[in-house]
């Protein structure tokens, strides 16, 4: 249940051109075959020019200009491409398209996972950081793809229920929610019903007493509005949701560990991108960008109207990571 962002309503003319000219190539281009040794084995490329993909959402947007930003310090010219959709702009990526791209661990490497072994294969996406990371680095690699470290950042799917509703139930946890008995109707989206980490992982995992599934979607207005009006009484969001405040909601803390390692993870196309002047402009963000910086950016673009770019420079500016 990767998360729902809104698109950014305008588009440079110039993403518009590009992204045409991807989906005529994704046609005819499938990147490098998984029995083609030399897209694996080759040294790691370090071309100078570099094209940096987004998924089209205010945080894939922010991500992208930031490591814009990075590369281009460190003596790299760069471009942008928006590509929403993950079944265009992962091929683009293994094809060189794409040079370089944030995705997110363990959403990742199930994607992967079930491109490579079929869709009913078992997830190998977990709560556990390492153990995911391996699994996605030996799915990556044979599509000449390098998983870059991950950071600090996570954005996993969270549950959040009003103010007065924790304070009048002394909940801060979802172990708390369980213990209470409370029966639950719950804002999310319709596969909410099937999925493990949401209702069948919260009646199993913690014990919460699930009576519905409003479909309202992954942290759309509606869904907060349903638990802000008492309609429901928990929503799906993310950890990253940088409104929650503006309904009067606080999360719940994951303390079982349901959900999984949703961290930012940079992935590059090796032949092009696999250099360590790369690997170490990247790196510098990993050190610094944690999910409540990334709940802020996406606030001041979401709510106040700034553009990712902007967002993305001041930050780094007030990181010291950008002169």
């Amino acid at each position: 249940m990767r998360r729902t962002r809104s698109p950014r309503p305008t588009r440079k003319p110039r993403r518009r051109v590009a992204l045409a000219t991807l989906v005529l190539l994704s046609g005819c281009t499938t990147g490098p075959s998984l029995e083609n040794e030399d897209a694996v084995t080759a040294s790691p490329g370090d071309s100078k020019h570099l094209t940096i993909g987004s998924a089209g959402f205010t945080e894939s947007d922010l991500l992208a200009q930031m490591y814009a930003l990075l590369l281009n310090q460190a003596g790299y010219q760069t471009s942008m491409l928006t590509v929403a959709n993950r079944e265009l702009y992962e091929p683009a990526l293994e094809s060189g398209q794409i040079d370089v791209v944030a995705e997110y661990a363990a959403t990742f490497a199930d994607w992967l996972n079930a491109k490579t072994n079929g869709a009913d294969a078992p997830p190998v996406g977990s709560p556990d950081l390492d153990a995911t990371m391996a699994a996605l680095r030996k799915l990556a690699t044979p599509r000449g793809l390098t998983v870059l470290d991950a950071g600090r950042a996570v954005d996993q799917n969270a549950f959040a229920v009003t103010e007065a509703y924790a304070a009048q139930n002394h909940l801060k946890t979802l172990s708390d929610l369980g213990k209470s008995g409370l029966e639950v109707r719950l804002a999310a989206g319709d596969e909410c019903v099937q999925r493990p980490y949401c209702e069948p992982g919260l009646k199993k995992t913690y014990g919460i007493d699930i009576t519905a599934v409003d479909p309202k979607g992954v942290g759309t207005t509606q869904a907060k509005l349903a638990v802000q009006n008492g309609q429901d009484q928990m929503v799906l969001t993310t950890t990253t949701d940088a409104t929650l405040g503006d309904f009067g909601l606080v999360l719940l803390a994951d303390d079982k560990h349901l959900q999984n390692a949703d961290y930012i993870v940079p992935v590059v196309n090796r032949s092009r991108a696999g250099s360590e002047g790369v690997t170490k402009a990247l790196g510098e963000l990993n050190d610094v960008l944690t999910t409540a910086d990334l709940a802020s950016m996406n606030e001041q673009v979401d709510s106040w109207r700034r553009l990712p770019e902007d967002v993305a420079r001041t930050y780094l500016k007030e990181k010291g990571l950008l002169k």
